[in-house]
């Protein structure tokens, strides 16, 4: 990279990370609420932190899971070093690190690289099940249910699969598109099991992809979906974008166009409620209207909301995101340092642990494993 593009890959990784954050912290207290009783309280939509079970500007278990895709995809360019090659198992053992936060009530001294030993990632913020059941099934590794590595064995194809993978998206351009497709539908796979779930997960972190590298948003989504024609069992995916595309340039914006989508519980649904309002407010200012679309409906509103906030902070970077929103949401700091140390390790990682031997401050930070 130029050093100027180098500077705006690096605005687009905070961008797309704090803004999922925002997105989901935004829209995870009416996660169970309908449309209706939403617009009665914000006639405008959702448009500023609410309080629901927990304090306003509070993220759940989609951007927990992303935090640890970011950390995973970093132990898996660390591990290059001893000459393993860089393998998307190790973000499975990212999410295993993940499943310890929800069983334990804090770091137990045993610290296995640093973003075990905070503290407020330990909350549990009404994990999915199929997450929690996959990763626990794998840890036992019992007899015909699936193990570090493999795919899980379910059927199911949740959004808790595309929530958790945008990062796979930013990683730098000498990682091929397809690579990088099929690298997040992966690991979408290490807990939801039907090829949709897996696939939905693929699209959107090629279409993240094509956006860090100067796409427009439905150039990008030309790119997913020519991918995502390439596999078996991609047309669920394939039909729902098309219908985002088709709504966004014919339909009033709102939540009855929105419900047109789904409730985005399942993965193709959330992925084409979040691309559905980026389409239709895909300028920087219109940030927070992309967000209020995305979260102001009867359905899984903190997941619709995080997808189209990574999408979007990944299209603007961190100057469009809403400064009120950045200002409050929890684990802001975190968040920067992931964001800071992803492109770190992937734009002068040599310097912080190849050239300079394998045990280094760096790698306690990020054990290759």
């Amino acid at each position: 990279m130029t050093r100027v593009a180098e500077e705006t890959w690096r605005a687009r990784v905070r961008g797309c990370l704090l803004g999922g954050a925002i997105g989901d912290a935004l829209g995870g207290p009416v996660e169970f609420e309908d449309a209706q009783s939403i617009l009665a309280k914000y006639p405008d939509g959702l448009r500023t932190f609410v309080a629901g079970g927990w304090p306003a500007g509070t993220i759940t278990d989609d951007t927990q899971m992303t935090l640890f895709t970011v950390e995973g995809l970093i132990r898996a360019s660390v591990r290059t070093d001893r000459g393993l090659g860089f393998t998307v198992a190790v973000v499975q053992h990212a999410y295993d690190r993940w499943l310890d936060t929800q069983n334990l009530p804090g770091p137990n001294g045993e610290q296995d690289g640093w973003l075990l030993g905070e503290q407020w990632l330990y909350a549990r913020r009404a994990p999915g099940n199929t997450c929690l059941t996959a990763l626990t099934q794998a840890r036992k590794g019992a007899a015909r249910i699936a193990q570090y590595g493999d795919q899980a064995v379910n059927d199911s194809k949740g959004c808790g699969g595309v929530m958790r993978v945008a990062p796979f998206g930013l990683l730098p351009e000498y990682f091929p598109a397809e690579w990088i497709f099929d690298s997040a539908a992966t690991a979408a796979g290490y807990t939801h099991g039907h090829p949709t779930g897996k696939l939905a997960s693929g699209a959107l972190a090629a279409i993240i992809c094509e956006l860090c590298g100067g796409a427009s948003i439905d150039d990008a989504i030309s790119t997913a979906t020519n991918l995502l024609t390439k596999h078996e069992g991609h047309e669920e995916t394939s039909t729902a974008l098309a219908f985002a595309r088709h709504l966004a340039a014919t339909a009033p914006p709102g939540p009855v166009t929105v419900e047109r989508l789904g409730g985005g519980w399942i993965a193709e649904e959330a992925l084409a409620i979040a691309v559905y309002a980026a389409l239709v407010y895909p300028e920087p200012e219109q940030f927070l209207d992309a967000l209020a679309l995305s979260v102001t409906h009867s359905g899984d509103s903190d997941s619709t909301g995080a997808i189209c906030g990574n999408i979007l902070g990944a299209l603007h970077g961190e100057t469009a995101l809403p400064a009120e929103l950045v200002f409050t949401v929890e684990g802001r700091p975190v968040i920067l340092q992931l964001a800071d140390d992803f492109a770190l390790e992937f734009s002068q990682g040599k310097r912080l642990h190849g050239d300079y031997g394998p045990h280094t401050a760096w790698t306690t930070r990020y054990p290759g494993w």
